[in-house]
């Protein structure tokens, strides 16, 4: 893939593939760049998705119930604005506290209008600005293809795309086109489908128990069905009001970034490092702040009431020990990147990713009314017999035994999660696929700092970024939303031009990202 230059047309033609957070935060950092006396060098900024900006798979579903599980106060798409979401919920009356949750679709909203604003801004300077309703096929020699044949001229390309393909669970990759199996919880909508979801009244099984199957739980049982919750390791998230920014400095994780990739002790360091920021907001026993209750029920019940009476203080420190491992992360090679992420599996499923109490109260209000039960054990065989889900469960010799749990369901709900997006380099190493094509000579598995895309560490640059989920072949936490915008900005600045000598300087030293 050659690059093509500064366009020949009166500045360059940027392509951003995918319209949803990450690509909407792109397009704003990349019109704040330009300014009247830099307008001239951006011709033509395009934003390509099927789907209306803003309206991506995390936060475009409308569903009231589907919240945030962030706090507004760090869901800006300006990474120089923090207080930008806040301020526009309440520029509009909807009355909002920096450490609140609100409903997804108010980010698509967000996403919309404030990319509604920057496309007047950008065209106002002169620049084309156009959302094109369509996926894109294939990156090669300054020429993005669309899904529907067209070919937009691209001088840079940024890209962008989110979470799309559902994990295929254990025992169901012969059930994957079932009328009577949902691939994924979102868009709410089709749970609501008999059709394509399930059956008034319905018996349901829901594979998984993050947030992805706290979700799907959640809708079913508002809607009238029974829902029985199983994943093989049975363990919910923790209990937190939201995920905010972190409440002050914590010294000791600010050393994590500084900690040399070599070193043996690597991971207990970093757990070290964990533990005495929370011990700096709070002496109390880390033991006491969370549940160490065996069932799963029981430690969603202390938990949430321990986060009602305001006696845990771990959530104050979770950005910020998600971030330094973002930094540190960034340093690793691959393979001890994977060995730290594996170490602090514990961290990872049960605190970054906690629920927000809300979502924990609703729970609890489903169990005690016995529309909603947590399986002991996951399936260990599954078959679709006259009209119905047949599920052995563990039996008699075998953990987790799951005696009182049903074996008949109406419906299955796959809450398991989404694969990592990647690009594919094409055969001849000469074109990039955001989709798998039939026949490719593998993935694109090295980032530099930058966040360009090279065929191998040390090749020269493509014109090509990446922003957002698909960094994580790099990053940690790859959809952690600060870092998102950060990179966007980043981004934005070396795709306009706008990064000085030093500013450059720090991206390759890999401090900027």
């Amino acid at each position: 893939m050659e690059q093509s230059g500064q366009g020949g047309r009166g500045g360059r033609d940027v392509v951003i593939v995918g319209a949803g957070v990450a690509g909407t935060s792109v397009f704003l950092h990349l019109v704040r760049t330009l300014g009247r006396e830099k307008a001239g060098r951006m011709r033509s900024i395009r934003i390509v998705d099927p789907n209306p900006v803003g309206r991506g798979l995390a936060f475009g579903d409308t569903d009231p119930l589907l919240l945030c599980n962030t706090a507004a106060e760090v869901n800006s798409l300006l990474a120089d604005e923090p207080a930008d979401f806040v301020a526009y919920l309440r520029a509009r009356g909807r009355p909002v506290e920096p450490r609140d949750c609100v409903p997804r679709a108010r980010m698509a909203e967000y996403c919309r209008d404030r990319f509604e604003e920057a496309r007047k801004t950008a065209e106002a300077l002169g620049v084309e600005v156009a959302h094109v309703p369509a996926a894109v096929g294939s990156i090669a020699a300054g020429t993005v293809r669309l899904s529907t044949g067209q070919e937009l001229r691209a001088d840079a390309v940024v890209v962008c795309t989110g979470v799309h393909r559902p994990r295929v669970p254990d025992g169901f990759a012969a059930f994957t086109g079932h009328p009577r199996y949902s691939p994924a919880p979102y868009p709410a909508v089709r749970l609501r489908d008999p059709g394509a979801g399930p059956p008034p009244g319905a018996e349901v099984l829901v594979l998984g128990c993050r947030q992805s199957a706290i979700d799907a739980s959640l809708l079913l049982c508002r809607d009238g069905h029974r829902v029985t919750m199983a994943s093989p390791s049975g363990v919910l998230p923790a209990v937190r009001f939201s995920l905010g920014a972190p409440v002050r400095d914590f010294p000791p994780l600010e050393r994590v970034a500084r900690l040399d990739p070599a070193d043996p002790l690597l991971e207990e360091k970093v757990r070290r490092a964990t533990v005495e920021a929370v011990r700096s907001l709070d002496r109390t026993p880390l033991r006491r702040q969370s549940s160490s209750a065996a069932d799963p029920v029981t430690r969603l019940r202390e938990e949430t009431a321990l986060v009602e009476a305001d006696a845990c203080a771990w959530p104050g420190v979770v950005m910020a020990a998600m971030e330094a491992v973002i930094e540190l992360g960034a340093r690793l090679p691959a393979a001890r990147r994977r060995a730290l992420l594996e170490r602090h599996g514990w961290f990872i499923t049960r605190y970054a990713t906690a629920m927000t109490v809300l979502n924990a109260r609703l729970l609890l209000a489903h169990i005690d009314s016995g529309a909603l039960r947590l399986a002991r054990a996951y399936p260990r065989a599954v078959a679709y017999e006259a009209g119905a889900w047949r599920v052995e469960w563990p039996g008699p010799g075998e953990p987790a035994r799951a005696r009182s749990e049903p074996g008949r369901f109406d419906h299955v709900v796959n809450a398991t999660g989404f694969d990592q997006p990647r690009l594919y380099w094409s055969a001849d190493g000469t074109t990039l696929h955001p989709a798998e094509p039939p026949r490719h000579s593998g993935t694109v598995d090295f980032l530099a700092a930058d966040l360009r895309v090279r065929r191998s560490p040390g090749a020269r640059p493509e014109p090509v970024w990446v922003v957002g989920v698909g960094t994580h072949v790099r990053i940690p936490f790859s959809n952690h939303l600060r870092n998102v915008v950060r990179q966007a900005r980043r981004v934005a600045e070396e795709v306009s031009g706008a990064a000085d000598g030093g500013e450059r300087a720090a991206v390759a030293r890999g401090t900027a990202v």
